[in-house]
């Protein structure tokens, strides 16, 4: 496992993380995969030098904040670090221009959640609290930051974040120019390649740290994708890959797999996509079953790409605007 420095924070990261949404089930969850596999991949993951692992309330209503404080515990000669997000008051996400601070993250549902996760993770401090969903029009609300400052103050969390929405990578500079953030949390993989015009520099000007989240687009990254794909009642897939997502996802992955050098499995082009630019700190490819631990920690070897490859990788970029199903 190769590491990178975590922005201003300093801590060194595993460059591949570990992504916990899928350890949660439930509602907006992912099913399929009974827990005691996914604690077994989570710990291969730890064996295999991981060391960052990123979950948040809404991910089984505070189940996969209890897995992880148990895998914590579990491994007490390892520093692990634990990040969370505060889900928004309303429960929706994403936020809308409409949503106002009160509606979404009032400073007492902010402290409310950070106890609540901590009760659930068995800790005594959460190293970076995320909120889960972002508008920058509540930048100069100073309310939202003498919130998480004074939780920081008082030992409770160590850095502070925002998890971006989707396909708005825009909507979150200006949080990234206060100078309070930490880190930020971005969708940025070989299809969403966004990032690298306004968030990227902003973040690298102040030394913020940033998180890539979604690198296999969902699982259309992964190449198993078809026309005929469908999943149980209740995954939240369902919801997403509606019809007309569903089709055109298809067709661009099908479209890059066959651009794709001989003997390269599409998830490690999509990871190593990602690792190609030093701007990021880490990816957190969600993690249920050990083969996908083992295969993923794999491509963290140091090994780049070569400059034709990412050229053409770079040539599948996918501009998306939000709609209803886009969540």
């Amino acid at each position: 496992m190769h590491y990178r420095r975590f922005g201003r924070l300093g801590w060194q990261v595993s460059e591949i993380s570990y992504g916990m949404w899928g350890v949660g089930g439930g509602l907006h969850g992912w099913t399929g995969v009974e827990d005691d596999e996914k604690f077994a991949a989570l710990q291969r993951a730890v064996d295999l030098g991981c060391n960052f692992f990123d979950t948040a309330w809404v991910y089984g209503r505070g189940h996969s904040e209890q897995v992880l404080g148990d895998l914590v515990r579990a491994n007490p000669g390892t520093r692990l670090y634990v990040a969370t997000k505060v889900p928004p008051k309303d429960m929706r996400w994403p936020s809308t221009r409409e949503s106002t601070l009160d509606d979404v993250f009032p400073p007492k549902h902010i402290e409310e959640y950070v106890h609540k996760s901590l009760d659930n993770l068995g800790l005594e401090s959460i190293d970076l609290l995320q909120l889960h969903v972002w508008e920058d029009s509540w930048t100069d609300d100073p309310r939202w930051r003498d919130t998480l400052t004074g939780l920081r103050d008082a030992g409770l969390i160590g850095g502070i974040g925002i998890s971006v929405n989707r396909w708005e990578a825009w909507n979150g500079v200006r949080a990234i120019e206060t100078g309070l953030i930490d880190a930020v949390q971005v969708i940025y993989n070989i299809f969403d390649q966004d990032p690298e015009d306004e968030l990227f520099p902003a973040a690298t000007a102040r030394d913020v740290a940033v998180i890539a989240r979604v690198p296999f687009d969902e699982g259309t990254l992964t190449g198993t994708l078809t026309m005929e794909s469908t999943w149980p009642e209740g995954d939240w897939r369902n919801s997403y890959f509606v019809p007309e997502n569903l089709a055109e996802s298809v067709a661009r992955a099908r479209a890059l797999g066959e651009e794709l050098p001989p003997g390269m499995p599409m998830p490690e082009a999509a990871l190593r996509f990602i690792l190609a630019d030093p701007r990021v700190c880490t990816t957190i490819p969600g993690m249920r079953r050990i083969a996908h631990v083992e295969n993923n920690i794999a491509v963290s070897d140091g090994k780049p790409l070569e400059p034709e490859v990412l050229a053409t990788l770079r040539r599948h970029r996918w501009s998306r605007q939000p709609t209803w199903w886009s969540q």
